[in-house]
């Protein structure tokens, strides 16, 4: 089962742009639950380009599937995720001049740092995801935190097609059976759409798939219901199709 989190920083982007209080990611958020999320993913930017604290603190008391709140080590931002206190969060790196988020983080480069992170979320009851590129090391440095989750970065396989796309799943099959030989759930995104992520779900089989853009992109079309039922459905189709 590949469980699918619905991330809906883009509806605060929209908003942000005229600076309203318009569309309102926290009604997108409901929405995405009533087409069928499994979880809502935002993230809480240092900069606060989209989603803000209000977003977060008012998803915390209205969603009822789990809130996974991706983040920095920004020692602001792991304050307010600690009295938060959301029930799972996947640390990510963040570079302000970037568009989304470029690559996986260095976990080897700080292990230590992250170790320290990765204990006071779990002495505070969050589960704890490291946002990383599929690679043996990184894996291996991960399970030094005591991470409990590592979210494969899909981004290069989304980009990709022919024999460039064969070698990023290639990657991605070897990391994620690592990870699991790690005793580390595998969980996926970056870059997913209703075209490639079959090649995802049948090859790697993450216990859960962070999709955004492409899904919020469809529901300008469709409505965001709609939008994320369309998605769960390519999701178990292949699923069927794989069993």
């Amino acid at each position: 089962m590949s469980f699918l989190g619905v991330n809906v920083d883009h509806v605060a982007t929209l908003r942000e742009a005229r600076g309203t209080y318009e569309p309102d990611p926290v009604w997108a958020a409901v929405e995405a639950q009533l087409g069928g999320a499994d979880l809502i993913t935002i993230h809480l930017r240092e900069d606060r380009r989209h989603i803000c604290d209000r977003d977060l603190r008012l998803m915390m008391q209205t969603v009822s599937v789990p809130l996974n709140l991706e983040m920095s080590l920004h020692e602001e931002i792991v304050a307010v995720a600690l009295e938060v206190h959301p029930p799972m969060i996947t640390v990510v790196p963040e570079r302000r001049e970037e568009l989304t988020t470029e690559g996986g983080l260095d976990v080897q480069a700080e292990v230590e740092r992250i170790s320290e992170v990765v204990k006071r979320f779990k002495d505070n009851g969050t589960k704890v995801s490291l946002f990383i590129d599929p690679e043996i090391g990184q894996i291996n440095a991960c399970r030094e935190t005591g991470a409990d989750m590592i979210e494969l970065h899909t981004g290069p396989y989304a980009g990709s097609s022919g024999e460039k796309r064969a070698r990023e799943i290639d990657k991605l099959t070897r990391g994620a059976a690592h990870g699991r030989k790690q005793e580390l759930v595998v969980n996926a995104g970056h870059g997913l759409t209703y075209n490639n992520v079959p090649g995802i779900v049948e090859t790697i089989k993450p216990c859960e798939l962070h999709i955004g853009h492409s899904v919020i992109a469809r529901s300008v079309f469709t409505g965001i219901r709609a939008a994320v039922e369309e998605m769960k459905d390519v999701i178990q189709k292949t699923l069927l199709m794989k069993g």
